[in-house]
């Protein structure tokens, strides 16, 4: 299960083959609601066979593409920690499975590239973050979105300790793996001499234990947060923010923080106050982008166009910067990039695609 970045976007948006399939389903976190969760995704992947088959795929072929999807299905431990929603994508050779905190509507969409455009508001103006609740006893990270957000799940990273304890735990080991003997200058007479590397647990110093577990969660969400750029903000108690901040090396932590103990604050407590301190930084960029357009607009520029016959071309070939889209807009039609031939079509037809997800 991979998190949703800028370059996996781009990977997804690369990706082309004779058969790429797309899936977006809403997805329940908790209770009696969840076993509806590998029931909604057997009935798209129904819906996926039934188009390739349609494509002249032979039902071996549709069985063999399908069968990354398909073997979700019986996996306990992967809907078990779902979020809002859930996009799979499937080409030969290649498969991803996003748990997102955006409730998306039930789609399948089989082209020679994925359909992207319902992944588009979590990397824009929309708002993606991450949350770091830290207190000595619990680490907790959530993805948030404007409209929601959800936790995720951290048993499956061995590297980021869960508490101050068991971050001491690792480094006892970690002494204890430094531990080497020498002899004495009496040689064998006198025996060996045990010397230990390296701190662990500091009685007398509580703050340098924190920084040692500190420094391990900084060090286990490296690896976790990767090639992301989504704004984190921390949430603790007051006198733990600095230590953090001493020790992080995400560029992305924000230096407003959540005060309080947030092992008392439920994931959407969390979201409302992130949401506070966020939402100036996330409509900022897209002011700037309306007063961008409206300018050029007005000047006539030949830099802005509302003309789709302008627009599809020069996105096809990375010449837009900035593209303004309705929510659930559909534009079906086709392009053809060898002769820049642009088709519109009032609904959709046999071969058509969305030409605002190719955009």
């Amino acid at each position: 299960m991979a998190l949703l970045s800028k370059a996996e976007l781009d990977t997804l948006a690369q990706t082309q083959g004779k058969w790429c399939i797309s899936i977006f389903m809403p997805t329940h976190r908790a209770g009696v609601d969840t076993q509806q969760n590998p029931i909604r995704l057997k009935d798209l992947l129904r819906q996926a066979e039934a188009r390739l088959l349609e494509e002249g795929l032979h039902s071996p072929e549709v069985n063999s593409t399908l069968r990354p999807a398909q073997e979700l299905l019986d996996r306990h431990d992967f809907w078990q920690f779902q979020s809002d929603g859930l996009a799979i994508f499937i080409a030969p050779k290649f498969s991803r499975s996003y748990r997102l905190p955006y409730r998306f509507d039930e789609s399948v969409v089989v082209n020679t590239r994925f359909y992207i455009k319902p992944l588009i508001p979590l990397l824009s103006c929309d708002g993606r973050f991450f949350i770091l609740a830290l207190s000595q006893n619990q680490v907790r990270l959530l993805e948030g979105t404007r409209y929601s957000v959800g936790e995720i799940y951290l048993d499956d990273l061995p590297k980021l300790p869960k508490s101050l304890e068991e971050a001491l735990q690792y480094d006892v080991f970690d002494k204890a793996a430094q531990l080497h003997t020498f002899s004495g200058e009496g040689g064998a007479k006198y025996g060996r001499t045990a010397i230990f590397h390296g701190q662990g647990s500091n009685q007398e110093d509580p703050k340098a234990n924190v920084r040692i577990f500190f420094q391990q969660v900084n060090e286990g969400l490296r690896a976790i947060l990767a090639n992301q750029h989504a704004p984190l903000i921390l949430a603790g108690v007051e006198f733990l923010h600095p230590l953090y901040r001493e020790v992080n090396t995400y560029p992305h932590l924000i230096e407003k923080g959540i005060l309080g103990n947030p092992e008392i604050l439920k994931a959407e407590e969390l979201h409302a106050r992130a949401l506070g301190i966020l939402q100036p930084l996330f409509e900022e960029p897209q002011k700037h982008a309306v007063e961008t357009y409206r300018q050029l607009a007005g000047e006539k520029s030949e830099r802005a166009s509302n003309d789709l016959q302008q627009i599809v071309p020069a996105a096809f070939y990375g010449r837009v910067g900035t593209l303004f889209v309705a929510k659930d807009a559909h534009l079906w039609g086709k392009f053809d990039p060898a002769t820049d031939m642009l088709q519109v079509h009032s609904q959709r037809q046999r071969g058509d695609e969305d030409l605002i997800d190719l955009a």
